[in-house]
């Protein structure tokens, strides 16, 4: 399949764990690309995650939420703030509506919103414009070395 040799896909293949990919013709003019996804895919919109880069204290972390929530950047800490694409771009070097917590420049911190548990699996980006990651919500946490946090504004 087309997109296997994305770092976030080598990252999952090169620890053993399993895992489904699906891909999807991209819009580019949707006004949601996670929203588009979870359609395109026929998956419901809780289970598909957003991948934000988050700047905080001088640095930076993943926010992974689910697509039809909002992140609370106040759960992330005091100061922080969604980085911009360029900025987000520069640090991870994943395109807009492409990235991924897996196999990036730089290993960042990885918050994960705390419903991503109430699913067998979820489904997060896999590196590229129209290609998802199924996994389990625990492998991307073990390969991540991330953490679940209550982040969406509810």
């Amino acid at each position: 399949m087309a997109g296997r040799g994305t770092p976030a896909v080598a990252a999952v293949e090169q620890a053993g764990l399993p895992f489904r990919l699906h891909e999807y013709e991209l819009d580019p003019a949707a006004p949601s690309l996670g929203l588009e996804a979870a359609a395109k895919l026929g998956l419901d919109p809780a289970r598909v995650f957003k991948t934000l880069v988050v700047s905080l204290d001088g640095g930076h972390v993943f926010a992974v939420v689910p697509v039809d929530g909002r992140l609370d950047t106040k759960a992330v800490g005091k100061r922080a703030r969604l980085a911009d694409a360029a900025e987000a771009e520069r640090v991870t070097g994943y395109v807009k509506g492409g990235t991924s917590a897996l196999g990036g420049r730089k290993r960042l911190p990885v918050l994960l919103d705390e419903s991503a548990l109430e699913w067998e699996t979820i489904v997060v980006n896999a590196g590229r414009r129209g290609l998802q990651l199924e996994l389990a919500p625990a492998d991307l946490l073990a390969l991540t070395g991330g953490s679940t946090a209550p982040l969406v504004r509810r």
